[in-house]
């Protein structure tokens, strides 16, 4: 008798540790496990296919649903030469996303084309205005993005370590209305939203203590890191080490907003690629191939999985294959770190994404 009723002891402890580490389980916050697509639609204009592991052509954003991913970024411009980004194409895209179950998550430039440390062009028609105007302008701007769009996330401003909407919002001449402008932004989104999250996204983590230092008093949800081993460091011990620092100082949610990495170098066509030489690699240890893209694209999950506040990833230009043909000058400069190879099949590293 007092054997079996040890061993109903035992079975009770053992059901009550199981159902804490389901409960524990449950109560981990949401993982973003996002992909950049902002270059879809312009990809399915030109009736680009794309295959699953079963070589079957299959809908994009059904492949990447499959795979686990349950976020899509996507970047919105203010007055492009282009339907490309506009605010049209991102809101309807957006509503796509919605309607499948997507995250969406919105970076805004407030630029007409790309913002990134080195380039924050203002936008062309607000050029010349007076600082206050320039806040009004901003404020009615992002107020129309969250209204309309209803993102889940949004960046106010993209990669901004030196500012943004140059030379008004520059960090390093003009650090108060830099400040200002960040605070109107945030603004905005917080009377038009209670749920939408408040991204501050850099590239890299140079002088990233001194930058987020600057925005102390600023009500944002969440740190963005850009990394890609090329330009912010090749040892990912040390990157992991300070992103979560970066986050522990700082008291908030971190992201990998941005990375990639090439399965080849590779091309698909004769744009030239951002990451076509040795010299882009964590070499040996993550070589230019299928299994060193998928071993790369593993440790930046377990980095954020390692990272007590570490929310997600997002890897960009996951789709951006050679669209334009084999011949084009004005192509993909990103196929050969695409997440399809260069017969659009989907690759071994769109695994990664599942975080359940």
């Amino acid at each position: 008798m007092k054997n079996t009723l040890y061993l109903v002891f035992i079975l009770l402890v053992s059901c009550s540790k199981e159902a804490q580490d389901v409960q524990a389980v449950f109560k981990r916050p949401f993982m973003y496990a996002a992909v950049d697509l902002s270059y879809l639609p312009q990809l399915r204009k030109v009736n680009t296919v794309f295959y699953d592991q079963k070589n079957q052509p299959r809908d994009l954003l059904s492949i990447v649903s499959d795979e686990g991913v349950n976020t899509v970024r996507l970047r919105i411009w203010v007055s492009p030469e282009t339907e490309s980004s506009s605010f049209e194409e991102v809101k309807r895209f957006s509503k796509e996303l919605k309607e499948i179950g997507m995250k969406v998550w919105i970076t805004v430039h407030y630029s007409d084309t790309w913002a990134d440390p080195g380039s924050q062009q203002v936008p062309e028609e607000w050029n010349g205005l007076s600082q206050e105007d320039l806040l009004v302008r901003v404020y009615e701007y992002t107020q129309r993005i969250v209204e309309e769009i209803a993102p889940d996330i949004i960046q106010i401003g993209n990669e901004v370590n030196n500012g943004f909407m140059f030379p008004y919002g520059s960090v390093y001449k003009h650090q108060k209305y830099f400040f200002e402008l960040m605070t109107t932004g945030v603004a905005a989104v917080r009377a038009s939203s209670d749920t939408c999250k408040i991204m501050i996204h850099v590239a890299g983590l140079d002088k990233s203590e001194w930058f987020f230092g600057l925005l102390k008093g600023l009500d944002y949800d969440m740190i963005g890191i850009s990394y890609y081993p090329k330009w912010h460091g090749k040892n990912m011990e040390v990157f992991a080490s300070e992103f979560n620092n970066l986050s522990q100082q700082f008291g908030k949610d971190i992201l990998i907003a941005e990375t990639a990495y090439p399965f080849t170098l590779d091309w698909n066509d004769w744009t030239h690629n951002v990451m076509g030489e040795k010299e882009a690699l964590i070499w040996p240890k993550y070589p230019a191939t299928e299994r060193g893209q998928l071993l790369f694209f593993q440790k930046v999950k377990e980095i954020v999985l390692r990272t007590e506040k570490g929310r997600g990833f997002c890897y960009w230009g996951a789709a951006l294959v050679a669209f334009d043909g084999v011949e084009s000058t004005k192509g993909s400069a990103w196929e050969n770190q695409a997440l399809f190879d260069f017969n659009s099949k989907v690759l071994p590293a769109m695994h990664v994404f599942n975080v359940k």
